[in-house]
């Protein structure tokens, strides 16, 4: 049976955190926080990106992007479904997530990734893992993710093949820093390899020296507080890649700001689910 971290130190910070910037200040305002959070929207963000690098047999791919639901006392599992379904709404040939599913606990996210399967995507459902999911169990939300018939992939790579042709996809579990993202990206991705699933954005920095042609990335939230109308000025702008589209040579990035979050609170970056159209330029 797989075994909690919750006894670890990493589990008792994040716990600290979780008080300390949510549950605390909620209180303290008498709930007030929470019910406005939970009053603001989620939207869809329509993204088309480009790139002579894309393969020619996949352009025009919908991509369905989800990313940092956060699954806990910020959002409760039926909040999570209204943007599963937003998504499903879209019909996108494949989902991915980059991650963070759970904020703290892992139980009760079985029944989202069970709605993410059942968006019926053609090309299928896949996941990797972001920091909060390794912070309970991590082998406990693969298991989930498994049973619920999402493909998750752990410093993994697969092939969907569609119609006699192959689509090579590539994924990373949890990386902090840039050396560990180029260990990892390294070790999955090469010249064949057309989509990279990684929850930290820095990975990008090493995919597009590899000529990787789309990374797709979360874990920034976009700050969660930014400027009107310049969703890259935000809380976040230290971190480099911290939302939107990014491009080097032929290959982009493109950082979601996320299902969910970890503070309650959000200014000029509203909560999205992602749909991605990919295409072929040259």
């Amino acid at each position: 049976m797989p075994t909690s971290n919750k006894s670890s130190g990493k589990f008792r910070r994040a716990k600290a955190r979780h008080l300390l910037f949510t549950t605390g200040p909620n209180k303290l305002s008498g709930g007030r926080l929470f019910r406005k959070h939970f009053d603001q929207s989620i939207n869809l963000h329509n993204v088309t990106i480009e790139t002579p690098k894309w393969p020619t047999a996949f352009d025009g791919l919908r991509i369905g992007h989800v990313s940092d639901f956060h699954l806990g006392d910020l959002m409760p599992i039926n909040r999570a479904l209204r943007a599963v379904e937003l998504l499903k709404t879209q019909e996108p040939d494949i989902v991915v997530c980059t991650g963070d599913v759970v904020d703290l606990y892992v139980d009760g996210a079985s029944p989202l990734l069970e709605a993410l399967a059942a968006i019926d995507a053609p090309l299928g459902t896949m996941l990797v893992l972001g920091n909060h999911d390794e912070l309970d169990c991590d082998r406990t939300l693969t298991t989930m993710a498994k049973n619920a018939g999402v493909q998750i992939l752990r410093d993994a790579s697969c092939r969907i093949n569609h119609r006699g042709n192959t689509l090579n996809i590539a994924g990373i579990d949890w990386a902090k820093t840039s050396k560990q993202c180029r260990a990892k990206v390294k070790s999955v991705c090469n010249e064949e390899t057309h989509l990279l699933l990684s929850h930290n954005p820095k990975a990008f920095r090493v995919a597009s020296e590899l000529g990787v042609p789309l990374t797709l990335s979360g874990h920034t939230h976009g700050g969660q507080v930014a400027m009107p109308n310049r969703k890259g000025a935000n809380l976040a702008v230290a971190r480099g890649y911290t939302a939107g589209l990014y491009e080097k040579n032929d290959s982009r990035l493109f950082v979601t700001v996320g299902v969910g979050a970890w503070f309650p609170l959000r200014v000029n970056c509203p909560a999205e689910v992602a749909l991605i159209t990919a295409k072929t330029t040259g």
